[in-house]
């Protein structure tokens, strides 16, 4: 596949055009070890739910790439629609080209004008992050109910409401109600199987698409990876759903105006992998 056209370079893994048979016209996932995270006390922390590349994992693609393919099989086998087509190598996927989610500028003559190149689908289940870093009046831990966000993607991802997604017309209401319940039902997915393991999913992001000759039918693409969800265990939920172990877990600061937040009980994603193959 060395005659592959490059088509998109993200912060964790590459997309090809394939040309040569027997997958002319799909496209090809190549998992990088790229990891996002911060500096912190000059130390880097790697997490996912940053949107700066600031190092390497040495095998990360091939792990990643594992757990998106078990994870897209399992869609499969629930009837949830999906780009995913086939797993080719360690690191490396076969998938249907696909449109993110977007619209085209409607005024370039302006300088600064810019499209909409696509959106990420943000889903909640307790609060921790950036939510709590936007909305620091909440509890760390409160149980969000599967809240889902949404971002237009870039150098840097930025909140975007669904009035005015509407109201733009980057997408139609009904085509926001169907991606919610889409990412809705995809993240209970997840969050169930990773609870059969004992492990609880704090949040998660995907992005959706459609697929090429399909304009209607808005389907997950891109990857669910290690990458893209946020994992802890000694999770211990009250009859609210609120997390009971914040206490022990949460550490923030507000330091020169800037807030943060760890989760002590975080799992890296080399502790869980193993789970889903």
């Amino acid at each position: 596949m060395s005659k592959d056209q490059l088509i998109y370079r993200g912060k964790s893994k590459d997309v090809y055009a394939v040309h040569e048979v027997p997958y002319a016209g799909k496209y090809r996932l190549v998992f990088s070890y790229r990891a996002t995270g911060y500096i912190a006390n000059g130390q880097v922390v790697f997490d996912p739910g940053r949107d700066v590349v600031v190092g390497a994992i040495a095998g990360k693609g091939a792990t990643a790439c594992r757990f998106a393919t078990h994870f897209f099989r399992l869609l499969q086998a629930k009837g949830i629609p999906s780009h995913y087509i086939e797993t080719v190598s360690e690191n490396e996927m076969i998938v249907e080209p696909a449109t993110p989610l977007g619209m085209p500028v409607e005024s370039p003559e302006f300088p600064g004008a810019a499209p909409l190149l696509n959106l990420e689908f943000t889903w909640r289940n307790n609060a921790t992050g950036s939510f709590w870093r936007r909305y620091p009046f909440v509890r760390p831990g409160k149980n969000l109910r599967m809240i889902v966000e949404i971002w237009t993607k870039g150098d840097t991802d930025t909140l975007i409401t669904l009035e005015a997604l509407a109201a733009t017309g980057a997408l139609r209401r009904d085509e926001i109600e169907r991606s919610i319940a889409l990412v809705q039902d995809i993240a209970t997915i997840v969050s169930q199987e990773f609870a059969a393991h004992g492990l609880h999913v704090v949040d998660g992001k995907f992005e959706l698409g459609r697929l090429q000759g399909a304009a209607d039918k808005i389907v997950i693409i891109d990857e669910i990876s290690p990458d893209v969800l946020r994992v802890c265990r000694g999770y211990v939920p009250d009859a609210e759903g609120h997390c009971q172990a914040y206490q022990q877990c949460v550490r923030t600061a507000l330091v020169d105006g800037r807030r943060t937040i760890e989760n002590k009980y975080v799992v890296p994603a080399p502790d869980f992998m193993s789970m889903f193959r």
